[in-house]
């Protein structure tokens, strides 16, 4: 997932103040966590107060893509790092291998803040090694005032008044999934009938778009060089913030979604210092500058109340979402795996 920095770092401060504020902080702790994550997943001042409050210090190593993650946890056997982010489905592998340690909730007492949507998912069905923190929903954003199609779902996308004026994000999962909803199939699919009638479906939607790419796809539509897009959830904060007449669409056909999660590694070096941390992150006036700044959904239910108006419509889950409305975009056989990579690479060539 792509990470985002808010533009409201004063929002940010004083919810870290006000935590540090109602801190023990003659209760320190000591010592170094080793966190290892994506790059710009913590305003820098959420970091500081913690470890003013506890007296643990963050040494924050960052990794591009989660299987770089998972081969440097794997080399060293579930040790070097305290508290690893990541992305769902390749934290089903970590616990499948044995690299996470199941957690000790009686040092987690906040963990009873977390959003309940969020949890009982594939790849920790039981809750016993994760913490989410931050979901991303593949969403529909279109400008209303140069699209005249009233935009309800995915296959809204296929008209013609589309055509040269679409941007989606180069995430092959998401976008062949988008043509399987179409046809009223799951996003998780291993039927490769199906997954091939969904190709066939999605190479008419070529001649309507304009761009794929991955990165800054918001600064695209903003600026007019497309008038509707299918993002990331921090891209849609942005465009949003810079455009508020944009129209957000969650897709009819049923929604798709993703969630990053905290896991302690089973031989983490400072597993405290970990616990220290969730505990941390998990109040929920830090939770809300943590969301404010990362621009995914909160995933801290406790939080949810507190998230500015402005950042509501895109970081709190709407309350019309069920949980049947919802599907995780989770793995599936390398059999259909490699028949969504052949397509993925066939709708790309028509693409340009």
């Amino acid at each position: 997932m792509k990470k985002i920095v808010s533009v409201c770092l004063v929002l940010c401060l004083f919810a870290v103040l006000f935590a540090g504020c109602n801190s023990g902080e003659g209760n320190k702790a000591g010592g170094t966590l080793n966190l290892y994550t994506w790059a710009e997943m913590f305003d820098p001042d959420v970091l500081a107060a913690f470890e003013k409050e506890t007296g643990i210090t963050v040494n924050y190593t960052n990794f591009d893509y989660d299987e770089t993650m998972l081969a440097r946890l794997e080399a060293a056997e579930g040790g070097d790092y305290d508290l690893i982010i990541a992305d769902d489905y390749i934290i089903e592998t970590v616990i499948a291998e044995g690299l996470a340690r199941k957690l000790d909730k009686s040092k987690i007492p906040n963990f009873g803040n977390i959003n309940p949507i969020y949890q009982g998912q594939f790849y920790d069905p039981t809750d016993e090694y994760t913490v989410p923190y931050g979901a991303g929903v593949q969403t529909i954003v279109y400008n209303p005032a140069k699209i005249s199609v009233d935009v309800k779902g995915y296959s809204d996308l296929w008209n013609e008044a589309f055509k040269d004026d679409l941007a989606i994000i180069a995430n092959y999962r998401v976008i062949v999934g988008m043509a399987e909803k179409v046809l009223g199939y799951s996003y998780n699919t291993n039927d490769l009938s199906q997954i091939e009638a969904a190709g066939e479906k999605l190479y008419e939607l070529a001649p309507n778009i304009r761009l794929i790419k991955d990165d800054n796809v918001q600064d695209d539509l903003v600026s007019g060089e497309v008038d509707a897009a299918v993002m990331y959830t921090s891209q849609v904060t942005m465009a949003k913030l810079a455009n508020p007449d944009l129209k957000i669409v969650y897709p009819e056909e049923g929604i798709g979604f993703g969630i990053m999660g905290m896991f302690v590694p089973s031989k983490a070096p400072n597993a405290d210092a970990a616990y220290a941390f969730i505990e941390y992150i998990l109040r929920p006036e830090v939770s809300k500058a943590c969301f404010e700044y990362l621009g995914y959904y909160c995933t801290n239910k406790a939080a949810d109340d507190l998230i500015s108006e402005e950042f509501k419509e895109f970081l709190v889950l709407p309350t019309s979402f069920k949980a049947e409305d919802m599907e995780m975009i989770g793995n599936i056989s390398p059999e259909a795996a490699e028949k969504q990579d052949a397509i993925w690479t066939k709708f790309k060539d028509l693409c340009e």
